[in-house]
């Protein structure tokens, strides 16, 4: 305890570290704010139809991403996804077309092309949700949200454009966290979103547990020891890392002796983070805008798509998430480079050739590394569905394993390790006792 009070201490003294956070803390607490702003016209005392809608299933989890803010028709009702489906199919263009192939290999100047691309399909993405929201809206309230001295038509749209102009809003406000504050800015947001259900979840389960004679006290505390086992699991999958001897060489001059020291490379099981998550949960909630927010009648094969608790949407799930963490370590982690990066320096593995068979050293491991994290991010990704099973309500079990727990628990680690770095540069012990988070090197 009285480390942790000094780390707090240290935290505080450094004034840059300080400013950011208290500057993520600003926009975190503008964005929660937001998130309780309603539309305009809006009469909240008659959505409960809404509120009912998002109880359960994926609408449950599109209404978690957003910070509750979708089932209260906030201004901040869509939330960041359309950024995170708009950067979904940038990163695809990046790989199949060749225009977009030449401005990611431009540096700077072709990133931030792509990012203002990205804006503008944000935008467009936007303006195609923003109807089927309010549609959804008048469907499940019967019509009575709107109050009738206002015109339907006149509402919506002018909703439209204020649901637009508040995710673009909510993506500034993450843009800001990762320039001004403590970094991961999109990341952040969608966490704070799913920890402000967190807590309402674990009372309605304890209570369900306590007072509903649905296994007593004995199977509520159960449930938080499995719960705190999956958490455990999770943060050892993030933080695994695979090392790989580097031996940096400096020749003697007059001599041909070679001296120098050994350092790793630590490549990661995980590499990608918690991208390939939010990525693939981006896909999976298209079935359901598609369908639900237009208000048609659903067929069997689509309700299994927007049932989270379905064998169909699971599968279909964890294949995704192994797909984009493949994706995404091809385009985070470039064993070519790597390779002449260290033949530049003077390095080299030992056993192996600089230059091609580095990189395909490298490649190798990370491609045998790659698929069982893969499968394990997949395993927990879907934990959730066999929670239900248990009779676990559906709030909670959401936190049980699955996109909820894995954001949380990447996130989280990921700013610990902004603020470590922050505190070993004013050489400040670190937030763990050995002063490192572990897996970074």
């Amino acid at each position: 305890m009285k480390k942790f009070i000094q780390t707090i201490k240290n935290i505080w003294s450094i004034e840059d570290l300080r400013m950011r956070i208290l500057i993520t803390l600003m926009f975190v607490t503008i964005y929660r704010f937001g998130s309780y702003v309603v539309l305009p016209g809006i009469d909240t005392e008659a959505l409960q139809g809404l509120h009912h809608q998002t109880e359960g299933g994926l609408m449950s989890l599109l209404d978690m991403f957003s910070g509750g803010a979708f089932s209260k028709a906030s201004i901040f009702g869509l939330g960041i996804m359309p950024y995170i489906s708009a950067s979904i199919v940038m990163q695809l263009l990046g790989l199949a077309v060749p225009y977009f192939q030449k401005m990611q290999r431009e540096g700077e100047s072709g990133r931030r092309k792509m990012n203002q691309y990205t804006r503008y399909l944000t935008v467009l993405i936007l303006l195609i949700q923003g109807p089927f929201y309010l549609l959804n809206l008048k469907t499940t309230t019967g019509g009575t949200a709107l109050y009738s001295s206002l015109d339907w038509n006149v509402f919506f749209l002018t909703a439209t454009i204020i649901l637009a102009a508040g995710s673009m809003f909510v993506l500034w406000l993450g843009e800001r966290i990762t320039d001004k504050g403590i970094g991961n800015g999109v990341s952040i947001i969608i966490m704070i979103g799913i920890i402000a259900r967190f807590p309402s979840a674990v009372y309605q389960e304890g209570d369900s547990r306590l007072h509903d004679g649905h296994g007593g006290l004995i199977m509520f505390l159960v449930e938080i020891v499995l719960f705190l086992a999956v958490i455990c699991a999770a943060i050892l999958l993030v933080q695994g890392v695979r090392q790989v001897p580097v031996n940096y060489a400096k020749r003697i001059a007059g001599s041909r002796q070679i001296s120098g020291a050994r350092q790793y490379i630590p490549l990661k099981p995980y590499a990608a983070n918690v991208m390939p998550i939010i990525f693939a949960q981006a896909i999976m909630f298209i079935p359901i805008t598609l369908a639900q927010f237009s208000g048609s009648k659903l067929n069997p094969v689509v309700s299994q798509l927007i049932d989270n608790g379905s064998f169909v949407y699971n599968l279909i799930f964890a294949i995704l998430i192994v797909l984009f963490t493949y994706l995404y370590t091809a385009i985070t982690i470039n064993p070519t480079q790597m390779a002449e990066d260290m033949k530049r320096n003077n390095g080299f593995i030992p056993g192996v050739k600089p230059g091609k068979d580095t990189a395909d050293y490298i490649d190798s491991i990370m491609s045998r590394i790659t698929f069982p994290g893969s499968l394990f991010l997949a395993i927990i990704a879907i934990l959730p569905a066999f929670a239900g099973l248990l009779g676990i309500k559906s709030e909670f079990a959401a936190f049980f394993g699955g996109t909820s727990l894995l954001i949380l628990v990447g996130v989280v680690l990921d700013t610990l390790m902004q603020i470590e770095s922050h505190l070993m540069m004013r050489h400040y012990d670190g937030l763990l006792d050995t002063g490192r988070v572990r897996g970074e090197h």
